[in-house]
């Protein structure tokens, strides 16, 4: 018989043991991920574009009286992403947790910037969810942003400054920031918009009895996704707060506003999950209930055909010994007599089982 071999967990911040405060040490999974930085600045009336080729660029655009969001793609570019850490000043310990991709969501507060990170939720081919961490550093005039793959949510974004549709080119970077966060919080409605039209499944399954035999695995996985989608939202409730609540000069006061919006679409998100989260308790009981119940109807049915069988066993046993002297044993009808109580019986203990409505 071949052993069972336990699975190996690998924990990525294993790999922070023993390191200096403020070692960079990528803890993601994607290490070919090429470096790629794109680039928007613009003013209300200009825009500039580009894909840029050197790390040395992007440093060009920290003193522009414009607004700049640089999007850096490749978070395992470690001497890049110093690099850049170095051209903007970011404090060592945020270049730590910038390539940290199992850092918990929050927000550092600097003299010259903020540092916040935030996870950013989406749904592969096969349904499965997908947490990316995204960190953005918000400066005077600039915005930076680090990922781990390529491709995002911030599309609507670069095509609104593309357009120079609403507010975002007329204003600073505090407002560009927003964009970019309420971008991230936006897709969480449609993460779960698809939670709970798998619990709705899910439920309508177990009531019309449908249901898989793998059903309790199913419940077991929605379960553990939603707990992964409740640890990435509910700490950002705490970073916008600090956000509205806080007096640093890079936030502008009219754009207080904004961010109070995405505090309460992470309230609507929060209370969602919440609900879906009970939802998954009640389906894991209604299983289990449905088991018992389809347990309870084998039974009832064993029990009648047992009770039925009790009779007409305790008959055929009474002429089924080996005496001589047992009455009617040589009467010339007696089997066909015998036969016909057994049927009567039986048919009257079918009646009054289904009077009771046992069948």
């Amino acid at each position: 018989m071949r052993k069972k071999t336990a699975k190996k967990r690998t924990h990525n911040y294993k790999k922070h043991i023993g390191k200096a405060p403020g070692t960079l040490v990528y803890t993601g999974k994607k290490t070919e991920k090429q470096l790629q930085i794109e680039s928007f600045d613009y003013t209300k009336e200009t825009l500039i574009e580009r894909v840029l080729t050197n790390i040395e660029d992007a440093k060009s655009y920290k003193e522009t009286d414009s607004v700049t969001w640089i999007n850096i793609d490749g978070l395992n570019s470690l001497s890049e992403i110093e690099s850049i850490g170095k051209q903007y000043e970011l404090h060592p310990l945020v270049l730590e947790d910038i390539v940290n991709t199992t850092q918990r969501p929050k927000i550092d507060e600097y003299d010259d910037y903020l540092f916040i990170v935030l996870k950013m939720l989406y749904y592969d081919k096969d349904e499965n969810v997908v947490i990316e961490q995204v960190s953005l550093v918000l400066g005077k005039n600039y915005v930076l942003s680090f990922q781990e793959s390529e491709g995002d949510v911030f599309d609507t974004v670069r095509d609104r400054i593309r357009l120079g549709n609403g507010r975002i080119r007329g204003l600073k970077s505090d407002y560009l920031l927003y964009a970019l966060i309420d971008a991230v919080v936006d897709h969480y409605f449609s993460i779960i918009e698809t939670l709970g039209n798998k619990i709705e499944d899910l439920e309508n399954d177990l009531f019309e009895g449908n249901a898989k035999d793998n059903i309790n695995i199913e419940v077991q996985q929605l379960k553990r996704e939603i707990l992964k989608v409740r640890r990435a939202i509910f700490p950002l409730r705490e970073i916008i707060n600090r956000i509205e609540k806080g007096e640093h000069p890079l936030i502008y006061k009219r754009t207080i506003t904004y961010y109070r919006d995405i505090y309460d679409h992470l309230i609507q998100v929060s209370e969602n999950i919440d609900i879906y989260r009970e939802m998954i308790w009640s389906l894991m009981d209604m299983y289990m209930t449905t088991i018992s119940n389809r347990m309870n109807e084998v039974m009832k049915v064993l029990t009648i055909i047992s009770t039925i069988f009790i009779p007409l066993t305790f008959l055929a046993g009474i002429y089924g010994m080996n005496f001589d002297n047992i009455p009617e044993l040589h009467y010339e009808y007696s089997y066909f007599i015998l036969l016909a109580v057994m049927f009567v019986m039986l048919i009257l203990m079918l009646i009054y089982f289904k009077r009771k409505k046992w069948l």
